[in-house]
């Protein structure tokens, strides 16, 4: 067996699911969290729905959900924190390039979708493999609202809740 068999399949692996976690259009459903919020005049009023990852191959692994902004306020989704990785970056992706980015405007009575083949979550370098079934535990971090812990529901490499 070539001795780069392995190194070339590890290459492979995390390659596809940089495209898998990367591609086809998608809307979001299913689970929320509340964030308290300054309660003085306008102000965010955030609630996070539909989160999941696709079950990680290799190192990678790829976060969306809709966060939607019922209050008076915009805000930004800043950051992303969790015990899974401590490499998380948030990114747009335009004519299917990925790009990394500092923040994602959450506009005042509107929402921010994390969708495939859109902006999304991810995650480098993971320290464990969740295995579908399974909840990864991350919190958003934002311009103005306090934090909001999510549970992502770990579903099949290829889930799309678009095509459901």
């Amino acid at each position: 067996m070539n001795r780069r068999a392995p190194l070339a399949l590890a290459v492979g692996l995390t390659a596809a699911l940089a495209l898998v976690g990367c591609s086809s259009a998608s809307s979001a459903s299913s689970s929320s969290s509340n964030s308290s919020t300054n309660p003085s005049g306008n102000t965010p009023q955030l609630k996070v729905s539909g989160g999941y990852m696709p079950r990680p191959v290799g190192e990678l692994a790829a976060g969306f959900l809709v966060v939607t902004n019922s209050g008076g306020a915009a805000d930004k989704l800043t950051s992303v924190t969790s015990d899974i990785s401590d490499d998380i970056t948030i990114h747009s992706t335009e004519n299917q390039k990925m790009r990394k980015v500092k923040s994602f405007d959450i506009p005042a009575g509107g929402e921010l979708n994390l969708a495939r083949g859109g902006n999304h979550i991810m995650f480098m370098g993971l320290k464990q493999q969740p295995e579908q079934g399974q909840k990864v535990g991350i919190e958003l971090h934002f311009e103005k609202a306090d934090p909001i812990k999510v549970e992502l529901p770990v579903k099949e490499i290829n889930y799309n809740p678009a095509q459901r």
